[in-house]
């Protein structure tokens, strides 16, 4: 059956042992269950030392305790209504695997908390109690008093083994989520804090420049940059072969320069000599039976018409048959000393 109790530590209970003829059953190092309406889970850590272990710290109030056997007089449980119940600290370790359960389930995002249907309820958590059961009167049709005693009630271990509670399966996945809108915020804020405080060892320009550098470094950009340079290299040049054909031409509109001596008097003569040098057409007149008549200086009379003025190789040719003329005279012996 089920009776209200007490804890051990009433003052009812010291005075109940003292009073004579009660007659009591004392029994302790009971396993048990003991009945804990969980206000809280908090996810804590261990210390250095233990590698900050996380743990969760459970607290409730007794609401129950249920002996493996049955006390005197068929008492299989023993109840306590609200605020009778003593504080009930309870300290949840999780082992190697139920860690990994939880690393996967983004355990170290900010958004991981404590689900929120592990509190308000009533857990069932294994306890060593001790029991003092009174007797009741022969001429009392009561139930007996029963005054209970848990262990360690305020450092209570657990884990998953002693409660066969898998509190790491009710942990949600936040693995592929994202910081939650307050978090956002406040990572927002502190980086923008923290780049406020820095002061880059580059200006600007210097940081420009590196830009700039990498992009010529690139293969795409390295033909556009040979083109622009090639193009630049012809602009020179034109402007170099442009200031030369100026500078000559001042030096020979300048009198007593080695450019004007040479432009005013060698050149035309060079000139005049190359044109001197081209054939003349005296065979082809001769084959086409045009004759030409000797000049010797005599005057043959006014024709009315000037004669052109004969050329240098004209009075060359003229000059030679004279020549051959007079020779020819000689050898006959029709000389003008004959």
């Amino acid at each position: 059956m089920r009776t209200a109790g007490l804890m051990m530590n009433d003052v009812w209970a010291a005075r109940a042992l003292r009073e004579r003829g009660v007659q009591a059953h004392r029994y302790d190092g009971l396993n048990a269950q003991i009945g804990v309406l969980v206000d809280s889970v908090e996810l804590k850590h261990r210390g250095k030392a233990e590698n900050y272990r996380p743990y969760l710290h459970v607290v409730g109030e007794l609401r129950s305790i249920t002996p493996a056997e049955p006390l005197p007089y068929g008492i299989t449980q023993v109840t306590y209504t609200h605020g009778q119940g003593e504080k009930v600290d309870a300290f949840y370790e999780f082992d190697d695997e139920q860690l990994v359960a939880l690393a996967a389930k983004g355990y170290f995002s900010p958004s991981f908390t404590v689900p929120d249907q592990l509190t308000g309820i009533e857990w069932e958590l294994p306890a060593s109690v001790d029991a003092l059961v009174l007797t009741p009167s022969e001429d009392q049709a009561d139930a007996p008093v029963v005054f209970m005693n848990v262990h360690r009630i305020a450092d209570l271990e657990i884990d998953l083994a002693s409660t066969e509670y898998d509190l790491a399966a009710y942990f949600a996945d936040r693995s592929r989520e994202g910081h939650g809108p307050v978090e956002a915020v406040v990572d927002h804020r502190g980086l923008r804090a923290r780049s406020d405080t820095i002061n880059s060892l580059f200006s600007e320009d210097e940081l420009d420049l590196a830009a700039r550098a990498e992009n010529l470094q690139r293969p795409e950009a390295q033909q556009p940059a040979a083109e622009g340079v090639t193009a630049q290299l012809q602009a020179v040049e034109a402007e170099i072969a442009a200031e030369r054909e100026r500078y000559q031409a001042e030096r020979e509109r300048t009198e007593g320069t080695p450019e004007h001596l040479y432009h005013e008097r060698v050149a035309p003569a060079l000139r005049l000599e190359g044109q001197d040098d081209a054939p003349a057409p005296a065979d082809a007149e001769l084959d086409a039976g045009v004759s030409h008549d000797l000049d010797f200086g005599l005057d043959t009379g006014d024709t009315g018409q000037e004669e052109p003025a004969p050329t240098l190789e004209e009075r060359k040719r003229a000059a030679s048959r004279r020549a051959a003329d007079l020779d020819f005279g000689e050898d006959d012996g029709h000389g003008l000393g004959h």
